[in-house]
């Protein structure tokens, strides 16, 4: 079985960082260095059934459906992940934690399987790195403790 596993710490309280990954206007601000996928019917709730929705690409509609199975707020979500044209369902698994004078969030994508399995998580785990290495400090950075947008950011929250 593959899995992609990231850890990143940031310079930024627990609860902003939850609030950057859990909030549907803000997801797509980071995702932006990926496939800029947006959430569509996303609440951090279990249960929860929502598709997350970016660019169509060549094999790829563009579409992944993916249902909430696990929340403790604000330490942890873990949703399935399953391609809108069908295939295997794997889990996503966000984990916030306090960490020296910030955060340490942990991003493992688990449940690849087979030849292919390992190719995908390869190349999700190429997009998702630069999600969270350049795509995600730069929300934070620009979100305030309330996780509002800074009034002189260049990001624009999607609805």
């Amino acid at each position: 079985m593959s899995a992609i596993h990231i850890v990143r710490d940031y310079p930024h309280s627990p609860a902003k960082v939850w609030h950057a990954v859990t909030d549907p206007r803000l997801i797509p601000l980071w995702t932006s260095t990926g496939a800029g996928a947006r959430p569509e019917g996303f609440t951090p709730t279990p249960g929860t059934r929502f598709q997350f929705i970016a660019k169509p690409k060549p094999g790829w509609s563009g579409i992944v459906d993916c249902v909430v199975l696990e929340v403790d707020k604000p330490r942890l979500l873990r949703y399935s992940w399953t391609d809108h044209g069908g295939g295997e369902t794997t889990e996503v698994t966000y984990r916030v934690e306090p960490h020296a004078t910030g955060t340490r969030f942990t991003y493992d994508h688990t449940g690849f399987t087979g030849a292919g399995g390992l190719l995908m998580s390869q190349i999700l785990g190429h997009v998702r790195r630069k999600m969270l290495h350049v795509g995600l400090p730069a929300v934070l950075n620009d979100l305030d403790e309330d996780g509002t947008l800074r009034p002189r950011s260049t990001l624009e929250p999607k609805s």
